[in-house]
């Protein structure tokens, strides 16, 4: 929030993270020193391995990595820490210089050091193959095998360092400016000057004008950015395509696919089986118009609360750190242990400010510092829930780190949402064990429910909505501010059935979404990561307790091997085509509980149905 009041205050005002860990201030001479020693370890890996790669020994390559991963934790040090300061004040001009200079030296140096990927993709199967069979590769013979899997999409060196070169001020910039754009969005709010966040927000508040108004502010927004945020889009969206063709790759998902380490035939198993049970959602919103006793659910209503017992639970910030701290402890007090760094480290930034990037995140950062949790803490339910989800992934970070090391840390998309929503699970689970009203139970189930959705199902039609949105770019040529509202709302509306009014209004809403610029391809990792959780809690409640060590050491074990051999310690084969319906069934087990229990309480809400 900019200069508006606070409604309440949570008591996270003053939880700032500390990142004295990498330097004091965007002043501190270090900063100068350690560009100065990056630039010199990059000049002398250069020196020593380029045009060598193929003479060099298993033991040769051990010594390239150790040599990289000193290089890749310099660098990520200086990245962290200019990242981190920007989130916090996009407006702030010596921030916006701090990431433009960290982006300009990271391109640059990258520009040296991605022959040696080339060379070693373009050694023959056959040389290839005596070096990875070598037991002196040790842990490193992962990461070499998995980077040969980009040996078809390799293009030239000389390619290679114009397309790095070129990222700075074409994609990476297109991106910086989205977010500088949409963070500095500011909204009357009954005569105070609000942000983004906080009208997003009230798109839960219990009353039903607050939240029109709240829609319809940000609509009135999006659509007054439209040329800006349209051409944005556009541009990325051509950089895409043309990167795509250039390296041949078959699809515009494809290369998300491999990054993720998940084949194009788990991936559409995954797509396919979410949007087969539409249905399910539908379902949910017809129960909740009941609920409400509204005659139409809106779009502006999807997150109405019920008006049910603590539907409008306020959590002030210690309360919410208790409630994940206990749940974790329940589980494994490792867990908590981990979990507890990031309160007592000052690891944390939580207040909502001016110029604060929107959302929350987890940064890895490098092994020899540490991870940080980025939140827009504003009291509500949801906001203790994705204080857990956050601190999930640090601990997946921590551990990974500290157990394998630098590279390890960087999990693939479809893996690292796996301890971030597991961790929420453990929240609610613990808190619907301790609850014996069925009215405040219901109403925790339906957000649960709601929450659910928002992962599985509205991402992948966000999925399909940038599907639809990179075909018809490539096929149409520039899309209109109208055509992308047409391919949101047909996604949108295809999800939703007839259980809720989607307007017009809310054509312009893909705009707003980050993921589609920063990380196309990104969105259906979190259903991906969701389905596969409740696959894990469910082995969880069938083994008890000699289920928690074989998480924690999947945790651990972060990005040292591919997702579904990491999976298989645990019981689970995501190259099973029905694998997701699991899933689904435990979410529809979930609605079908909330109906029961809503006509069980409310029997007066569903008599005309009967009738």
């Amino acid at each position: 929030m900019s200069e508006a009041r606070q409604e309440r205050l949570t008591g996270a005002e003053d939880v700032i993270w500390d990142l004295s860990v990498f330097y004091q201030s965007l002043d501190d001479p270090q900063m100068d020193a350690d560009i100065a020693r990056l630039t010199e370890l990059v000049d002398a890996f250069q020196a020593r391995y380029r045009g060598k790669v193929a003479e060099m020994s298993a033991a040769d390559f051990v010594s390239a990595y150790e040599a990289l991963e000193a290089i890749y934790d310099l660098r990520g040090r200086l990245g962290a820490f200019a990242f981190l300061n920007f989130s916090t004040d996009t407006g702030n001009t010596d921030f916006q210089a701090a990431v433009a200079r960290v982006e300009e030296l990271e391109a640059a140096l990258s520009q040296k050091l991605v022959f040696f990927d080339l060379e070693w993709n373009a050694l023959d199967d056959e040389q290839a193959s005596a070096i990875l069979d070598d037991p002196a590769l040790g842990k490193y013979r992962y990461y070499l095998e998995a980077e040969r899997r980009y040996r078809p999409f390799n293009l030239s060196e000389a390619e290679e360092q114009i397309i790095i070169e070129k990222s700075v001020t074409g994609s990476g910039a297109w991106t910086r400016f989205f977010t500088q754009l949409t963070s500095a969005f500011r909204f009357n709010w009954l005569g105070d000057e609000v942000n983004m966040t906080f009208v997003l927000n009230k798109l839960r508040d219990a009353d039903r004008d607050a939240r029109e108004m709240a829609w319809r502010k940000l609509s009135d927004k999006l659509r007054e950015n439209s040329m800006e945020l349209t051409f944005i889009f556009n541009t990325l969206a051509l950089d895409k395509a043309n990167s795509d063709r250039r390296r041949g790759y078959s699809s515009w998902i494809s290369s998300r696919n491999l990054s993720n380490k998940a084949s194009d035939e788990v991936v559409a198993a995954l797509v396919s089986t979410v949007t087969d049970n539409y249905e399910l959602v539908a379902r949910h919103y017809r129960l909740k118009q009941a609920l409400l006793g509204y005659e139409e659910l809106y779009d502006y209503d999807r997150y109405a609360p019920l008006n049910l017992k603590e539907s409008e639970a306020f959590y002030l910030w210690e309360a919410a750190r208790d409630i994940v701290l206990g749940a974790f402890d329940n589980f494994s007090p490792r867990m908590k242990a981990v979990a507890q760094q990031f309160f007592d480290g000052n690891w944390i930034h939580a207040p909502v400010l001016p110029n604060k990037r929107g959302g929350a995140f987890a940064a890895p950062t490098v092994a020899s510092a540490n991870p940080y949790v980025f939140l827009n803490y504003l009291g509500d339910a949801r906001d203790v829930t994705t204080l857990a989800h956050e601190l999930g992934h640090g601990i997946h970070m921590v551990l990974s780190g500290e157990e394998k090391g630098l590279f390890a840390l960087y999990t693939p998309l479809t893996t690292a949402e796996m301890a971030s929503t597991f961790a929420e699970m453990l929240v609610f689970q613990d808190l619907m064990a301790a609850e014996d009203d069925k009215e405040v139970k219901l109403s925790m189930l339906t957000e649960k429910i709601e929450d659910t959705f928002a992962t599985v199902f509205r991402q992948i039609s966000m999925n399909r909505f940038e599907d639809k949105m990179h075909n018809a770019r490539r096929e149409e040529g520039e899309l209109t501010a109208e055509r992308f509202n047409e391919l949101w709302l047909e996604t949108q509306r295809a999800m939703f059935g007839d259980s809720v009014v989607i307007t017009e209004e809310y054509g312009s809403w893909w705009s707003y979404v980050p993921h589609f610029l920063h990380t196309p391809g990104y969105v259906y990792a979190y259903s991906f990561g969701e389905l596969l959780v409740l696959a894990l809690y469910k082995l969880y409640q069938e083994e008890g307790a000699s289920f928690v060590p074989k998480y924690i050491d999947l945790l651990a074990a972060g990005d040292s091997d591919y997702p579904d051999r990491l999976l298989a310690g645990v019981g689970v084969d995501i190259n099973d085509a029905g694998f997701w319906q699991k899933g689904i069934d435990v979410i529809e087990e979930w609605v079908t509980e909330a109906e029961a229990l809503s006509r069980e309480l409310y029997p007066e809400k569903f008599a005309s149905a009967r009738a």
